[in-house]
């Protein structure tokens, strides 16, 4: 199928000017495109049966919170949420345009076996992606994201890996560019593992070093994207965990050596981190000082988890779910300008 010659690829400015709004200063973008089976082990974990409706419900609650947009720049959808509708009937991706979010969606089929690499992974979801940009940009998205995942341990990750997904990652991004649609490269160097922080340096760096290799090649325009890294993190059963500021010394020091100064901005994943140590991080990266691109965040559950846990699953809770999303998202708000606090997590009025 040939690209149309008026296709908004030939038009870079307004991919740039996407991308520049998406990481907007005091702003982050709300990942709430959870999988039908990690958001099967969330409502799980709040005692409630994951339906259509329950799923429906409970992003329209986050959708309509009062005030998110003043923090919120974004929201990534699942193929399912693109489709639905707030209580109103509203479709989700004009109720997030008339705040002023911009509407985005997760586009890849998930990590599958790597043939040939015990233990190891490829994002599938290549095949057909020029058509489905076509009818999610007609359902109102703008942005899209993809994830690759790499595990540390036994030799991994193989070089082989690395390059393929950072292939397909590249692929992906050009797709979504020739459909007028922001890609954000998601890169995530998993926290699973007993590895040291500077082990995670490491393989961070050889992905990063891979994924831009590949942008460049595919002829990826730098300033129409975003990316989304993990934080240089040891892994979660390291004896020894790295403290908050070597954290932040280490993740900027690693962007700084890979990422080009033409990307806009950088949206960090959570990777698992608690929602509060997720918001410390953030904060102590921009602390750092000014950097060559905005430093953002796109959390799914560190942002959700409060909010899950208050709404239990009753409409009469949905207010204070509303409150408890906002407040992380205002909290992570001030991460992104350094000015985060841990006594504002108990004060009633943040």
């Amino acid at each position: 199928m040939a690209r149309r010659l008026d296709a908004p690829r030939d038009n870079p400015g307004v991919l740039a000017e996407t991308a520049r709004a998406l990481v907007a200063p005091g702003k982050g973008i709300l990942a709430a495109d959870e999988s039908g089976g990690t958001i099967k082990k969330r409502f799980d974990a709040i005692g409630v049966k994951s339906t259509e409706e329950t799923r429906r419900a409970y992003r329209d609650l986050l959708f309509t919170a009062d005030g998110s947009e003043e923090w919120i720049s974004g929201v990534i959808l699942f193929d399912e949420t693109i489709r639905q509708s707030s209580a109103d009937g509203t479709p989700f991706p004009k109720l997030l345009e008339s705040k002023g979010i911009i509407p985005g969606i997760k586009v890849d089929k998930g990590a599958k076996p790597l043939a040939g690499a015990a233990g190891e992974t490829i994002t599938e979801g290549l095949d057909g992606l020029r058509e489905r940009f076509e009818e999610y940009r007609s359902l109102g998205a703008r942005f899209a994201k993809w994830r690759a995942v790499y595990s540390i341990g036994d030799g991994r990750p193989s070089e082989y890996a690395v390059w393929t997904n950072a292939h397909a990652l590249a692929r992906y991004a050009a797709l979504a560019q020739e459909a007028g649609i922001v890609p954000i490269v998601e890169p995530e160097v998993l926290m699973d593992g007993t590895h040291s922080i500077d082990d995670a340096y490491r393989v961070t760096s050889r992905v990063q070093h891979a994924v831009f290799t590949e942008l460049r090649d595919q002829r990826v325009d730098l300033e129409g994207m975003l990316l989304k890294p993990n934080m240089v993190l040891a892994g979660y059963d390291a004896p020894k965990q790295a403290g908050v500021d070597e954290v932040a010394v280490a993740t900027i020091r690693c962007l700084r050596h890979h990422v080009p100064a033409a990307v806009p901005g950088i949206v960090f994943l959570s990777g698992g981190q608690s929602d509060e140590l997720a918001t410390e991080h953030l904060d102590a990266i921009n602390r750092l000082g000014e950097q060559p691109w905005q430093l953002s965040f796109s959390y799914g559950r560190a942002l959700q988890a409060p909010a899950q846990k208050a709404w239990a699953g009753s409409d009469d809770n949905v207010p204070a779910a509303q409150q408890a999303y906002a407040k992380r998202a205002r909290l992570n708000a001030l991460a992104r300008r350094g000015q985060y606090a841990r006594e504002l997590e108990h004060s009633s009025s943040s």
